[in-house]
Order: C-alpha cells, then sequence, then structure tokens
C-alpha cells in the first residue's frame, strides 16, 4: 500500500439527492431518478475513461423499502428497464458487471437479467461496475456470519480459519479490492449501512451537490481530494516514506 496514488483503483458511490433534485425544480421525485441514471452513465463512463478499474455504486438500499409505494414501484421499474437498456452498451465497452444485494425481493425478472448480465460480461477486462440493489452492509455482514456458523457446525472450517482476510473473501465483494475513495452526494454526511466492513480504510468524500449535477467537474474534485489525502493505514509518516523510498 502507498500513499498518495495518483488515481483510486476503487471508488464506491452513495447517489443521494434524486427526489430533492426533482422537487427543486417543481418536478416529481420520480423524474429525479430518471436523472440519477443519466449521472450513473456519467459517472461510468468518466471512471471507465480514467483506467479506475472498479466502479460500486449503492443505487437502492434495503432501507429504501420504506419509502413511498409509489416511488419505490417507480425505481423498481426504472431499474429493470435501465439493465435493459444499458446493457449493451457496458458490454460493447469492455465493462464486466455485477450487482450486489438480496434480489429475491425485486422478482424472478431482475434476477434473471441479472444472472444473463453477469455471465455474458464476465470475462470483460475493463472497468468492474458493481450495483448494490437490496442492499444493506449489516444484512451482508449478517448473512455471512450465519454462514460460517453453519460451516464450523458442520465441520467445514474451524475458529482459526476465520480470519479479517478470511471474512473479506466470503463477502460480496470478496473478489475485488476494498474501495479507496468513498463518495457521497447530497450533502449527507453518513455511511448509510453502505459496505461497513469494507470502507473500514477508505477516504471519505462528502458533497453538497446533488447526484443528478454531480458532473465530471464534481468528480474530478473528489479526485483531487483523494490526491491530497496522506493513506498511512496505520503506520507513521516515516514509515510510509521510507516504504515508498
Amino acid at each position: 500500500m502507498t500513499q498518495n496514488m495518483d488515481l483510486p483503483t476503487h471508488v464506491a458511490v452513495v447517489m443521494d439527492g434524486n427526489g430533492r433534485w426533482a422537487q427543486g425544480r417543481g418536478l416529481p421525485r420520480v423524474q429525479g431518478h430518471r436523472r440519477g441514471v443519466d449521472a450513473a452513465r456519467e459517472m461510468t463512463t468518466l471512471c471507465a475513461r480514467a483506467g479506475i478499474s472498479y466502479l460500486t455504486l449503492f443505487a437502492f438500499s434495503s432501507e429504501n423499502w420504506r419509502r413511498p409505494e409509489e416511488e419505490v414501484s417507480f425505481l423498481k421499474t426504472l431499474l429493470t428497464t435501465s439493465l435493459q437498456k444499458e446493457f449493451k452498451r457496458l458490454h460493447a465497452n469492455n465493462v464486466r458487471l455485477k450487482v450486489i444485494g438480496d434480489l429475491a425481493r425485486f422478482g424472478s425478472t431482475l434476477a434473471t437479467q441479472v444472472q444473463e448480465a453477469e455471465s455474458r460480461t464476465a470475462k470483460n477486462t475493463g472497468l468492474t461496475l458493481t450495483i448494490a440493489l437490496n442492499y444493506g452492509a449489516r444484512w451482508e455482514i449478517a448473512e455471512m456470519a450465519r454462514a460460517l456458523a453453519s460451516e464450523c457446525n458442520e465441520g467445514v472450517l474451524t475458529a482459526s480459519d476465520i480470519t479479517e482476510s478470511f471474512i473479506s473473501g466470503r463477502l460480496s465483494t470478496g473478489d475485488m479490492p476494498d474501495p479507496d475513495l468513498f463518495i457521497r452526494t447530497g450533502g449527507e454526511i453518513r455511511l448509510s449501512n453502505f459496505l461497513l466492513w469494507q470502507l473500514a480504510y477508505t477516504e471519505l468524500f462528502f458533497s453538497d451537490t446533488l447526484w443528478p449535477d454531480f458532473d465530471e467537474a464534481a468528480f474530478n474534485e473528489a479526485l483531487e481530494a483523494y490526491r491530497s489525502r496522506r493513506r498511512r493505514f496505520g503506520r507513521t509518516q516515516e514509515q510510509v516514506d521510507e516504504s515508498t523510498c
């Protein structure tokens, strides 16, 4: 691990502010979600163009089911249609698609589409785009803990097998590095149950910009903030300087 890397390898984003963006313009909240899809497409393009290897977007949290029924229904439909529309473009641009979260509540149609998209893009070598749907970090950790407890009971694992690196590998992001940069838009300053384990040493960037307005200039501001950080991972600055000589 080194300090002041020019670019993060993995960027994770909480895309917040779609509804407020629409309301501020006298539009229904759902119009903000439509514009949010455009912003997600732009972010994917920016990351791929910059040479960033992994982008993880928090599209629908396990807590979002508490929103008004009409909005939730629209989001479910938007997610399904967006996946259909965006798949060919992503595949043509060598993007590997991955979806994390509990998809059962979305129904079999979306689950089948996700499985097909993941399978067809599995060998792509460009950006890995991960979409978090009906995802919550506490849910993820609890699911993993139950699985490990079961395997210990069956004698497949012993308690000594369960190390930090072992746990990391069993999470839904186990095939990718932890995020280097976390971005949250919309002016809120919290993680909102997103990748809690994975963000332990991630650089955090909070922006007042609402997600539909988070453009290339805003992204560059986040990257500049990342470049200015001194990433020590528990070491002293002297130790970091020595390791980079």
